[in-house]
């Protein structure tokens, strides 16, 4: 059922409701150092709000979420890099103006290379996308009711509950670690997540366990193993630890333009070049290179951050954006601020660029990267609805200026309410935009970071999933652990209980218990958001 999908009442509700979420998504992301998937929320916000007004179909539900989904890592992009200017020099003066140019920059250029890669990723590649999976089966399972539609609520209610005594009540601990890991520097332990260990069983046990393997090997081996053999102090450990992690991440975004993205660039980039075909493009884009020249000139201008750093983000983001689209995709994780920091450190190595200027290279990328990355789940979800995907960009076009907006609005109004002063302290603790800040001065071991590239391209280009073990060692121990859970449940049903999964049983669950706690985590966000304004 296609019917109508882009509906003048769908972006009125896209808009009202990226309002509330870009709001709350600011907020949480400042205050807590971290950021809830939208989607499931805005999933069946949009469901219940389309339904009440008559006739719909799942196709305009999904064009209506993905514009109100769009705000919400725009948000984030601005929240996980711009404070770290305070941080490090809280008598910066940043203007509203240049804080609204990075961040419509940002939504723009994540707009025009998600029309460009989208085909590539959630078609060709057909990545997971655990969250656009989710989503589409919510949707579905919702409007046909019956048992399966009382298995994923059942499943959405526990988690809810469990979400609401963890993080609300505070009766559940939100991590466990170990005593001994910890002594090493190494924050061995479990994310007390439902939600991502259902992410873990719908990526399933080849990508998460790559993942768990990059963890074994940051923290295990590099961390624990090394500092016992007296090969490297503490300090010595974490630089190597980190350097490698952001080396294979970026050495797996090399490996998608070298293998992936530039033997298919006719068809990616033809609609940028070509009157009369697009390619593989969404829309035709040949205005997308004047839009790249006007905001690589207006970044020189309003943000001062030369000509030649200006077009290093503009590229930047071309690979930024590839790398996380196929994170998203394997993982849905999305370091988005790392994205943000590669960049800003390649713009430091060719060319001469001051510490505020830094940032809004970092944040230019991390608006865009989040955008991208929200957005593919979205995509994936109507590429299995058959939505139509000129209409989905449309309404990620509208929600994503309402975030640019709505996100510059929200933080100049902490800095007015709070001063600049309330990042990095209690209050605003903002642990991403503090890690930029910690990165300004640079990789902290150079050759291991080369090393890590290196590697990570040869091993993308034989086809192994090197971004997942990028990633598993450069984050947190925990996290890898209960996304490791995940993986191993859908490993054991897949050879021991086939037919429990043949019957999608796992997955419907799965969906629903990820939709529990991301739905949970939304609210929470937005009842901060509301007592903070108040």
């Amino acid at each position: 059922m296609k019917g109508n999908q882009l509906t003048v009442r769908g972006m009125v509700i896209g808009v009202i409701g990226s309002v509330i979420i870009t709001c709350s998504s600011m907020f949480i992301a400042l205050k807590l150092s971290s950021l809830p998937w939208p989607i499931m929320f805005v999933a069946l916000f949009s469901m219940l709000a389309l339904k009440a007004l008559g006739k719909t179909n799942l196709n305009e539900i999904n064009v209506t979420h993905t514009a109100m989904s769009a705000g919400a890592m725009v948000a984030g992009g601005m929240a996980f890099t711009i404070p770290g200017i305070y941080i490090l020099n809280p008598d910066a003066q940043v203007t509203t103006w240049q804080l609204l140019v990075i961040a419509l920059a940002g939504v723009t250029l994540g707009l025009i290379f998600t029309a460009l890669i989208r085909k590539y990723f959630v078609e060709t590649k057909e990545l997971p996308y655990a969250m656009g999976q989710a989503a589409a089966e919510t949707l579905q399972i919702g409007d046909e009711g019956g048992k399966k539609a009382g298995m994923l609520f059942s499943a959405m209610g526990l988690a809810g509950i469990f979400a609401v005594l963890r993080d609300w009540f505070c009766k559940i601990p939100v991590t466990w670690f170990s005593d001994k890991m910890l002594k090493y520097g190494s924050y061995g332990g479990l994310y007390i997540s439902p939600m991502l260990v259902a992410i873990g069983y719908i990526v399933g046990p080849i990508f998460i366990g790559v993942w768990f393997l990059g963890a074994l090997i940051g923290d295990v081996g590099i961390l624990i193993v090394g500092q016992k053999l007296d090969f490297w102090n503490l300090t010595e450990a974490a630089s190597i630890k980190q350097s490698l992690g952001i080396g294979m991440m970026v050495g797996t975004g090399v490996g998608i333009l070298v293998k992936g993205i530039l033997p298919k660039a006719k068809e990616i980039f033809g609609g940028i070049f070509s009157k009369d075909r697009i390619g593989d493009s969404i829309i035709a884009m040949r205005w997308a290179p004047i839009a790249m020249v006007l905001f690589a000139a207006i970044l020189t201008t309003v943000c001062k951050m030369g000509v030649v750093a200006s077009f290093i983000t503009i590229l930047g983001v071309w690979l930024a954006t590839s790398m996380s689209a196929q994170c998203v995709g394997q993982s849905g994780v999305n370091p988005m601020e790392i994205f943000g920091i590669i960049v800003l450190l390649a713009a430091k190595a060719v060319t001469s660029i001051g510490q505020t200027e830094a940032f809004f290279v970092a944040a230019v990328v991390a608006v865009a990267c989040g955008l991208v990355g929200d957005v593919m789940n979205d995509f994936k979800e109507g590429y299995i609805l058959k939505t139509n995907a000129k209409a989905q960009w449309i309404a990620e076009a509208i929600g994503g200026v309402c975030g640019a907006f709505v996100s510059v609005f929200v933080l100049s109004f902490i800095l007015k309410a709070y001063g600049t002063g309330a990042f990095g302290g209690e209050l605003f603790p903002a642990a991403q935009a503090s890690a930029v800040a910690a990165m300004v001065g640079g990789i902290s071991n150079v050759p291991v970071f080369w090393a890590g590239l290196i590697i990570a391209a040869l091993l993308y280009c034989v086809n192994f999933p090197v971004m997942t073990l990028g990633l598993g060692i450069y984050l947190p121990f925990y996290m890898s652990a209960t996304a490791f859970i995940g993986g191993a449940l859908r490993f054991v049903t897949d050879k021991f209980f086939p037919s429990f999964e043949k019957e999608a049983k796992g997955q419907i669950i799965a969906s629903g218990v990820l939709g529990g706690e991301a739905i949970v985590g939304v609210v929470i966000a937005i009842i901060i958001a509301l007592k903070a304004i108040s």
